[in-house]
C-alpha cells in the first residue's frame, strides 16, 4: 500500500502480483476502507454461496448481496451491526437451501466475517428471484 494524495492510497492484494485498487478515506475518487470491508465481508459470503449451492446442484443464474453497516457515531466508528440481503435465482433454488448456504458461510466458512469482532451482530435475509 502507498499514499497517492490526500486520502487517497492504492495497494496490491497477493503481494506484489495482485491488481492494483485504489482506496479513498473521503469516497471521492474510489471506495473507502470502511466499504471495503463491507464489499470484502459480502464477497466472501458470496463465494462460499456459490461453492455451496453448486455442491447442492443448483444452477445459479444471479447472486446479489446488499450489505448494510450500522456504524457509532463516536471514534473509532466501528461497526455495530451487519445485515446482509441475499438474492438468489436459478434452478432448483428454494430459501430453505439459500438460507442453509448462507448461515454456513457467516457461522462457519468466511475468514472475513470471522475475522470481524465477535460482538458484531450479523444478520442477514434472502429472497428468491
Amino acid at each position: 500500500m502507498r499514499w497517492v494524495q490526500q486520502l487517497q492510497f492504492e495497494g496490491r492484494g497477493n503481494g506484489a502480483g495482485g491488481p492494483m485498487i485504489l482506496v479513498d478515506g473521503d469516497t471521492k475518487v474510489a471506495t473507502s476502507p470502511v466499504e471495503l470491508l463491507l464489499l470484502a465481508a459480502a464477497t466472501c459470503t458470496a463465494s462460499d454461496i456459490v461453492i455451496i449451492l453448486e455442491k447442492q446442484r443448483i444452477k445459479l443464474e444471479s447472486l446479489g448481496i446488499a450489505v448494510e453497516g450500522t456504524r457509532r457515531e463516536e471514534q473509532p466508528r466501528r461497526f455495530t451491526a451487519i445485515a446482509f440481503h441475499v438474492t438468489v435465482r436459478g434452478e432448483g433454488a428454494d430459501e430453505l437451501k439459500v438460507r442453509r448456504a448462507v448461515g454456513l458461510s457467516i457461522e462457519k466458512y468466511c475468514s472475513v466475517v470471522a475475522s470481524l469482532a465477535p460482538d458484531i451482530p450479523i444478520t442477514y435475509d434472502v429472497a428468491i428471484a
